[in-house]
């Protein structure tokens, strides 16, 4: 595994547990009162954190989507999981604008673009897993 994918892919645990750690659950289940985890209850410092690696994530996926796009065949599968990033981004920045204190969206708005994203990136996830399950032995890395 080259570093870039290592990067990617701590970007994206990372990601997913400070995405997790917006939504009280840490504190609700008694994950901050763990040693060493109290900051995982801080809501401002997680969605801080969040923005930061989003960033470090939307850097890698610009420096490969001209890779990726220049792809001489699809699976149907990996058309799915270009589908969800482009989800995840797409409402990612919604989520940034509407965080804008001159910018008002309504309360339904928020709500579908805050499932949307969710949505997009639990799809994700389950693509990802179906998709590395059905690889061949010998394309597995």
């Amino acid at each position: 595994m080259n570093k870039l994918t290592l990067l990617f892919r701590l970007t994206v645990v990372a990601l997913l547990f400070t995405g997790f750690a917006q939504m009280p659950i840490f504190a609700r289940y008694y994950l901050a009162d763990v040693p060493g985890f109290a900051w995982t209850a801080d809501y401002y410092f997680n969605h801080v954190l969040h923005y930061i690696l989003a960033i470090v994530l939307l850097a890698i996926l610009g420096w490969r989507l001209p890779r990726i796009l220049t792809r001489k065949s699809w699976t149907a599968m990996g058309v799915i999981v270009g589908l969800c990033w482009a989800g995840i981004v797409v409402t990612g920045i919604i989520r940034v604008m509407k965080n804008q204190p001159e910018s008002y969206f309504s309360p339904t708005l928020v709500m579908w673009v805050d499932w949307s994203h969710l949505g997009f990136v639990m799809l994700l996830g389950a693509a990802s897993l179906i998709r590395s399950r059905a690889r061949p032995a010998s394309l597995k890395r």
